[in-house]
């Protein structure tokens, strides 16, 4: 593919990976008292830098990385006087802006406002968090052929949040999810006058700059109010949920270890190949929707439009394969980027969508 032919390439310092719940990166628990800005230093000068966390899965990892049962900080921290993000709350879904799909016109009027929370009725629009109503739950196994959840008891958007992710994965997140088909469905057998979907917005970012979504606050203890309390701990005494404190108190703290590393060279695929089976250990493949938007991370670093990833086109076999003898049950193609030639090898977008390309 001659567009592709000179372009920046990904690889993956691990060895067999497994297919489903791999992880591309460690933590480390340092016992050590350190304020948040030393912790987050120290974990640059030794790791990656301070931890970050995906979904509940990074959760139990980290908590088990550890006997230690009082308070550590974690990577994030509130961006004091920047302007609130929304986010999706199911990890992995990113938010982007679409005014079609929102009450340009504002709320009704007996909502409360200011509001950080996305609620749906025929369109979005934001109510404050406090407010109590319905809620849509997203499953991944579909029941009688449906991913949606009517949940009929009224919350407020926190206590939703929490039901979804116990009962079912999460809250419904996303416009194929809350714009969809199945939802517009589920609204003529029973149309509920407004609900809670997955979405808020917050000012609190990663230290490494991810746009990781995830949020575990303990609402008994957390307060976002608190413009003295800007760094973010993990209570590992109430199941690793989280709270904030004053920065610079000094706590135990965890970091990560990143083992994707993007190689700002210039390869064919071929040599990418090459170069990464004698230097490291091959190029990366991507499993499932969490490698994927980890690898879209780095990729967001590369100066090319394409990263090069391990999957190839086999004419003799008829089939995609990964190099490393993963199986392909995950991909991502862009509507016409998937071409079925002899000796195809594949790229992904290292901005945009993030889809790949053959």
């Amino acid at each position: 593919m001659d567009k592709m032919h000179w372009i920046l390439f990904l690889h993956i310092l691990m060895g067999q990976c497994c297919f489903f719940t791999c992880r591309l990166y460690e933590y480390h628990f340092i016992a050590e008292n350190k304020s948040w800005s030393e912790a987050q230093r120290y974990c640059r000068e030794k790791y990656t830098d301070l931890a970050k966390v995906f979904d509940m899965t990074d959760m139990s990892r980290l908590r088990n990385s550890t006997q230690n049962q009082g308070e550590a900080w974690i990577g994030l921290n509130h961006n004091t006087g920047g302007n609130r993000t929304w986010h999706w709350s199911l990890p992995g879904v990113e938010y982007i802006q679409n005014d079609s799909s929102w009450n340009l016109n504002g709320r009704q009027n007996w909502e409360p406002y200011p509001g950080n929370c996305g609620r749906k009725r025929d369109k979005l629009a934001d109510v404050s968090c406090d407010s109590t109503m319905w809620f849509i739950c997203y499953d991944e196994m579909k029941k009688d052929n449906k991913t949606l959840y009517l949940i009929t008891t009224p919350m407020n958007w926190t206590q939703a949040q929490s039901y979804c992710r116990y009962h079912h994965i999460d809250l419904a997140s996303g416009l194929d999810q809350v714009d969809g088909g199945e939802l517009t469905m589920m609204k003529k057998k029973r149309d509920p006058s407004r609900a809670w979907i997955g979405l808020f917005r917050d000012s609190w970012r990663w230290s490494d700059g991810s746009d990781f979504s995830f949020r575990y606050w303990d609402m008994q203890l957390f307060n976002d109010t608190q413009s003295n309390k800007t760094c973010a701990m993990t209570l590992l005494n109430r199941s690793g949920k989280w709270s904030s404190d004053e920065c610079d108190k000094e706590k135990p703290f965890f970091c990560y270890d990143d083992k994707l590393i993007l190689i700002k060279e210039n390869k064919t695929w071929e040599e990418a190949l090459d170069y990464c089976r004698k230097s490291h250990r091959g190029l990366v493949s991507i499993t499932n929707d969490y490698q994927q938007r980890w690898v879209e991370e780095r990729a967001k670093n590369a100066s090319s439009p394409f990263v090069w990833l391990d999957l190839r086109y086999s004419c003799t076999l008829d089939l995609w394969f990964w190099i490393n003898d993963k199986l392909v049950c995950y991909e991502k193609w862009s509507k016409e980027g998937k071409t079925e030639d002899c000796g195809r090898a594949v790229g992904m977008q290292s901005g945009g969508q993030h889809e790949w390309f053959s």
